[in-house]
């Protein structure tokens, strides 16, 4: 999914205006990397984990569960590309219906999305994913998310910027190494889980979408200071059609909308740390 804008996934490269976002990229297409203060429990003095936070910024998207954009009637059928459903069902349930989810892959990243609304919401869900893992962390894995998720023109001017933003220094601040590995027994974890997509436009070869979703960002590990802990954030992008697929253009991201804390007690690091190793991840898609 690249990754805090106004202050959160470090440095000042990309933020909205800043480093990054749990989604990532730069000022230029506003990308981001994942960022968040902590869900439960009692709060703890701030402290420089801003630029933690901050880093959810460069690196987009730092990054639907369901992409549910203006799904047709109760026959399950899905929009034609251009067509545009009424207000009651822009906000479709989350009901698994429509076109199936994509079987092809670039990479690690679903590719080969339907050329329509849901199409679009499918791709920007995924791609939040994307570039709020942990792989937007080391250099080489985080250009190859950058070239399938943008056009080669966004992400030219993506790498420079978040090669800067992604410096040992910064990655140093989150306990990891300069390649961007956390240390033996620990855990580094980043990820974007969407929660749900609004189609806020579509004109045929032309999107965009709004993708609402949780991040996750900390080290799990017995001797972290900087635990695992949730924000909530809303990331936008514009789309194009190009090479038979959809294509990040640019974007931008802002807290919220977030729900009060639950009761549930944070777990401990061994638990969050079994967690983030045996559950994986979704193709977002109806």
């Amino acid at each position: 999914m690249s990754l805090g804008d106004e202050d959160g996934y470090g440095n000042d490269a990309g933020r909205t205006s800043d480093a990054y976002s749990t989604i990532g990229g730069t000022r230029q297409t506003r990308t981001r990397l994942p960022d968040g203060p902590t869900g439960d429990g009692p709060r703890r003095p701030p402290r420089n984990s801003r630029s933690l936070i901050t880093f959810v910024g460069v690196v987009i998207l730092l990054l639907g569960a369901i992409a549910f954009a203006n799904m047709g009637g109760d026959d399950g059928s899905s929009p034609k590309s251009g067509a545009r459903t009424s207000d009651k069902t822009d906000a479709a349930p989350t009901a698994a219906t429509g076109t199936k989810p994509v079987t092809g892959k670039n990479g690690t990243i679903p590719s080969g999305f339907a050329h329509d609304e849901q199409g679009a919401a499918s791709a920007a869900s995924n791609y939040a994913v994307a570039l709020g893992s942990v792989e937007m962390f080391k250099k080489d894995n985080r250009h190859t998310i950058v070239d399938s998720v943008y056009t080669p023109a966004a992400a030219e001017k993506l790498k420079g910027p978040q090669d800067a933003a992604y410096s040992p220094d910064f990655l140093n601040k989150l306990g990891l190494d300069a390649d961007g590995s956390a240390p033996q027994g620990s855990i580094f974890v980043s990820r974007t889980v969407p929660v749900g997509t609004k189609v806020e436009s579509f004109a045929g070869d032309t999107a965009k979408v709004s993708v609402w979703y949780m991040g996750l960002i900390g080290m799990s590990g017995s001797g972290s200071t900087d635990p695992v802990r949730t924000s909530w954030k809303t990331w936008t992008v514009e789309l194009t059609w190009a090479d038979n697929d959809w294509k990040a253009v640019s974007d931008s991201q802002k807290d919220g909308p977030a729900p009060v804390p639950g009761d549930v007690a944070a777990s401990s690091s061994d638990e969050i740390s079994k967690a983030v190793e045996e559950y994986g991840g979704f193709t977002y898609a109806r």
